[in-house]
Order: C-alpha cells, then structure tokens, then sequence
C-alpha cells in the first residue's frame, strides 16, 4: 500500500514538472514571437524616421539655397513684382550684346595654318545681340543635383535655342569624390569651363580658337577627385561622345574622346592664392569640318592636346571688392595626324605639330573699375608642300594679337565693357573696337577660382 502512494506522488510529481516545462517552453517562444514582432516594428520605424530625416534636410538645402538668392538676386519692383526672387529651381538670364567695328571684313578673317571650326572667330560687325543665357539649377534630391544652360541667339537673322549645359552631378560620393554625367564644359584648360559672361575679355585668346573651337563642350561623363590635403589637389578624367570640335563623328561608337586633368593650389598669406594645372584631350575626328563654311576643309585623323596654365590673384587682406590683380597664363600644344580633304584638295595626308599660349593680366585699382591687357599667339610647323596655296600651309609670320580692355561694374550682376585689339594673326594686320554689355537677373551662383 505504502509503494502504490510511491507510485502515484512519483507520476503526479512528474506531471506536475512536465507541465511546468511545457508551460515555460511555450512562454519562451511567446515572448521569442513578441521579441521578433517588436524588432521589426522597430525596424519599421527606424527606416521610416531615416526617410524622413533624409527629405526633411533635402527641403532645408533647398529652402537655404532659395533664400540666399532671394537676398543676393536683384528686385525688380518697377515691373510689378513682389521682391520675391527665389525660386526653386534657382532660374537666371543672363544679357549680352556688343557692338564691334573692324578695320577689315570680319568674314574674310583667316588664321592661316590653322582652319576655324565651331563657332571660332570675330563676331559680326556693328550692333549686335550677344548669347542669352537661361540658366537653371536645383538639387534633385540628397545625393544629386542638376543644371541646365540655354543659349538663346542669332544666327542669319533667325532666333535658335542651343542647349549649352545640362547635366547631372553625383553630389554624396564617398572619400572626396566626385562624378557629373550629361553635357558639360570640358575640365581641361582654365578657360575651356567658364561661361562667356565670366570671361575677363570679350573673346577667347588666339589657342582656345583655333585648338578648341572657342571651348570644348560635348556629352559624356566626367569623374573627379579632391584629395583630402591642406594643398589643394584634384584629379579628374572623362570620357566623351566625340561629336564636337575638335573631335567629331562620335568616333568608337559614340566614345570618340577623353581627357584626364589635374590641379594644384593654395594660398600664400592672406594677400595671395594660386592655382595650377595640366590637362589632356585626346579626341578623335572623323570628317571634321572648319574653314569656309561653302567649301569646308574636312580632317579625319587624331587630335591630341596638351594644355598647362597658371593663375596669381592678389587682394589686400583678401578684400577683393576694392583692390585686386589677377595674372595669369596658358600653354597650349596640339598634334594632328590624319588627312585633310575638301572639294578642291584629294585626302592628303597631314602631320603637324602646333602650339599657343595667352598672357593677361587684369587690375582693378579702385572698385567696380579693371583694367587689363593680354597677348595671344600660335605657332605651327610646315604641313609640307602638297598643302602650299591653301589654309593649311604655314604662315610667314606666327600668328599674334594683342588685346586691351577696360570695364565698369555697377554691382556684380551689371558689367560694361570697351576693348581694343591690334590683331596680327590673318594676312592682314588690323584693329577691332568692341563695345560689350552683360547683366543678369534672378539666380547666378558664384564664379569658380
């Protein structure tokens, strides 16, 4: 008897455990299950917080961005506006217009040894409308922004619309580095990136004429990166469609060229900052057209270019607005192998090398006043005798120009201008007289070094 209550206290105590066992197993995975729901609620909420958190500082880069040029931006009240000059997208005009007069014809300008292409060369005679630039810009989000330029002109008497820019740049890269892809101005050269109205004379010098067309702009991808010294240090390269002087023809399906750049700079004391470079464009042209538009020269071949420049700025305390001198200068060297042909010359085969190099220097003694000077000058070996009585045979003379300005600057969007130029670079010497204005209403942003 006294086993059999053994027994039956053993089996109830088990029970009694077991179901304590079974109890706290489906505890834990209770709150296992719990532990799981709540973990992704938090998660949940997490991603949406960093979502939040991500547009909320995209609206206040864009409401800054906007509200620096509603201080910055002209206000038209005249014309019945509100004084409210942001926008977003940032949107900007920008006005030009000369009036110019030659000792000799500007349409028989020629540069001999070195055949214009693109948009090189003297602009018309007497009074005229310069490009109008419609510019817009806005970050698209937290990583990217966008830009547009609209060149508005005449050509032949009839209005055209040209998209000069438009592009869209990486802007959250990691470890320095940046990337912009659409169309763009070339990274090499000074020059070659700043748009007309920045320009501290009317023209571009004699090498960015002949070698670049005026300036290289084409469609591609562009790559840069800024190493993270006190010495200012950027590298970059691109890759281009090659469908625009002086390459063309969209070469190698549609990668017709590259280039690759680098530069350096810095300041010494407070009165001083410097900035050097070399660059590299090696595009390749494939029935490229230049000279007499009725009967164009057409290269096929290789164009390679190699530029170096050097800029000084100097300002008191680094005042720029009363007191400032800018020096600077560029070195440019060209090679051409391919062949030339046109109606009146069977493909020749041609092998030249070229240079040019500009000087200027810009001095602003007292504010909104400068004054400036600059000489520009090419140089280019013998193509050989099968090219003597056309465009392409070597000038007796290197090709020169030397250029003087001065211009008034009510504030930083109104500028007018007055420059004369003694121009030896055609087979008549001449001189040119200009008169240039620029303004600019709504949204500029600031000019690079």
């Amino acid at each position: 008897m006294r086993i059999d209550f053994l027994k039956a206290a053993t089996l109830v105590l088990l029970s009694i455990c077991s179901s304590g066992v079974l109890a706290q197993d489906s505890e834990i995975s209770l709150l296992r299950a719990s532990l799981t729901e709540l973990r992704s609620e938090y998660d949940a909420r997490i991603t949406d917080l960093e979502n939040r958190l991500a547009i909320a500082e995209q609206n206040a880069l864009q409401a800054n961005y906007t509200a620096q040029q509603a201080v910055t931006a002209p206000v038209n009240n005249a014309a019945g506006g509100d004084g409210n000059s942001a926008f977003n997208p940032a949107i900007g005009l920008i006005f030009q217009g000369q009036a110019w007069n030659y000792s000799q014809s500007p349409e028989a300008h020629l540069i001999p040894g070195f055949p214009l292409g693109g948009e090189a060369g003297p602009v018309a005679e007497g009074i005229g409308l310069g490009e109008i630039e419609l510019i817009m810009n806005a970050n698209v989000d937290d990583k990217f922004s966008a830009w547009l330029t609209a060149a508005l002109a005449m050509e032949d008497g009839e209005s055209v619309v040209e998209i000069e820019e438009a592009w869209v740049e990486a802007t959250a890269l990691p470890a320095g580095f940046g990337a912009k892809f659409g169309r763009f101005f070339s990274g090499i050269g000074y020059l070659n990136g700043k748009h007309s109205h920045s320009w501290d004379f009317a023209d571009q010098p004699l090498p960015y004429q002949a070698f670049l067309a005026n300036q290289y702009i084409d469609n591609g991808v562009q790559v840069r990166w800024l190493a993270p010294t006190n010495l200012y240090m950027e590298f970059g390269g691109e890759l281009m469609q090659g469908d625009r002087y002086p390459s063309a023809g969209s070469a190698h399906s549609g990668a017709g060229s590259y280039s690759a750049f680098a530069n350096f700079g810095g300041d010494v004391g407070t009165n001083n900052s410097w900035l050097a470079g070399i660059s590299y464009l090696d595009a390749t042209a494939i029935g490229r057209p230049s000279g007499d538009e009725d009967e164009p020269l057409l290269f096929s071949g290789e164009s390679r270019l190699a530029t170096a420049q050097f800029v000084w700025k100097w300002a008191p305390d680094g005042n720029w607005k009363n007191r400032n001198l800018t020096v600077q200068a560029e070195y440019l060297m060209r090679r051409e192998r391919g062949e030339y042909s046109s109606t009146s010359l069977a493909p020749t085969a041609y092998d030249v090398d070229q240079d040019g190099w500009y000087l200027q220097a810009v001095y602003q003694p007292i504010p909104r006043w400068r004054v400036g000077g600059r000489i520009d000058a090419l140089s280019s070996d013998d193509p050989g005798v099968a090219f003597d009585g056309t465009l392409l045979a070597t000038p007796a003379s290197d090709p020169q120009r030397f250029s003087f300005m001065a211009d008034w600057s009510n504030s930083e969007f109104s500028r007018l201008r007055l420059q004369f130029t003694r121009d030896e670079s055609g087979f008549i010497d001449g001189n040119h007289w200009g008169l240039q204005y620029i303004h600019s209403i709504g949204a500029h942003g600031a000019h690079s070094f």
